[in-house]
């Protein structure tokens, strides 16, 4: 069987060094917001290119507090309208309802999966007073189309920047430098992944940066000084540690997905299968490989039982969600043709060629 993803196969390349930090832990006896959280925030500052880095324990809490943040700070009140894009992960979603805020849906262009700038100039009015732009799969937004538009209209704009670590522009400017501010997840799954959770806000904005490191500690400014109203959203020390010794190799990584994505696009010849438009370019990471399928139950079952493992991401788009049942009312066609399409074949930094050959071969035959 080839699995959708190998996590422990992933990280048995570290194992050594993993065990070495584990044990320098051990000996510190430094449990919370040490020394490996400051060392990993100055390193992915740096990767991402920003000033500042605030690690927090998960994507979600990144999304809210950066959220929450700018509310500390005037530049959002409760109730403030965030146009979101229709077709994400509900996480992306909760953020901004968890914060106070009014999530609008924006729908993407059926040929991509991002938010589609050109919606988002239709959907802005005076109520609208930030974008957030989601990286979906690992692959850019249109940052650039975004930020014009976020100029004209004087709007803030955030990334959800959890699945395209190391996502780079025609600039050189990565994900999580696009923007006022970037949230980011380490969950075991993401091309830069923890061994459990956490997640990471950059940005270059020196006031929010200091208001989030209270915000992410109970709002202390010192131990037993409580400046604000905070919470309890730590990136973990030693899962700290474990990132930093990841992030040597994400750039590796990166560019060992992109060789199996360009090889699928290639390779993949059948009419019943939509690929995705990848232009070979630093702008797409995949983290996932979706394509799309209007027979996917059917494919998804053939390529099981020929031994490959797949995944639907999403199966049910946010606003269709229980959970979100004051959206059921939209009508969100483009949303939920995705929906009911997509289907995410495996691909992973040890992924063999073998293996990918052969998930082409038996692609090819259905």
């Amino acid at each position: 069987m080839i699995k959708f993803l190998d996590v422990q196969q992933l990280n048995a390349r570290f194992e050594e060094a993993f065990k070495k930090a584990f044990s320098d832990f051990l000996k510190v006896g430094h449990c919370i917001l040490g020394k490996k959280v400051a060392q990993f925030e100055r390193e992915f500052a740096r990767y991402c290119g920003t000033n500042h880095c605030v690690g927090v324990a998960s994507g979600l809490d990144a999304i809210t507090l950066l959220c929450n943040g700018y509310i500390q700070l005037g530049k959002l009140k409760l109730g403030d309208e965030v146009l979101v894009p229709a077709n994400t992960y509900i996480a992306s979603i909760l953020g901004v309802i968890n914060a106070g805020l009014t999530p609008v849906f924006v729908e993407p262009d059926y040929e991509g999966f991002n938010i589609s700038s050109e919606n988002i100039a239709k959907q802005i009015t005076s109520k609208t007073k930030m974008i957030l732009a989601v990286h979906l799969y690992g692959e850019l937004a249109d940052m650039a189309a975004i930020n014009i538009l976020a100029k004209k209209h004087d709007l803030l704009v955030i990334e959800d920047a959890a699945q395209s670590h190391g996502a780079m522009d025609v600039n050189n400017l990565k994900s999580g430098n696009l923007s006022n501010a970037g949230a980011f997840s380490f969950y075991p799954s993401k091309n830069l992944g923890a061994l459990g959770d956490g997640g990471a806000i950059t940005t270059n904005d020196l006031a929010l940066f200091e208001v989030i490191i209270k915000l992410r500690n109970y709002g202390t400014s010192e131990k037993y000084k409580n400046d604000i109203k905070g919470v309890n959203s730590r990136l973990d020390e030693l899962q700290a540690a474990f990132l930093s010794i990841k992030l040597k190799q994400l750039d590796a990584d990166n560019s060992n997905r992109r060789a199996i994505a360009k090889y699928y696009i290639k390779h993949i010849n059948n009419d019943k299968i939509c690929l995705p438009k990848y232009k070979g370019s630093m702008d797409h990471v995949f983290h996932v490989f979706v394509i799309r399928c209007k027979k996917r139950g059917e494919l998804q079952e053939y390529l099981l039982k020929n031994g490959v493992q797949t995944v639907i991401h999403y199966p049910i788009p946010p606003h269709k969600q229980k959970a979100l049942q004051e959206f059921a009312y939209l009508k969100l066609s483009v949303t939920e043709q995705i929906h009911d399409e997509v289907l995410s074949l495996p691909i992973s930094p040890v992924q063999t060629s073998v293996d990918t050959q052969k998930i082409v071969s038996i692609l090819n035959q259905f």
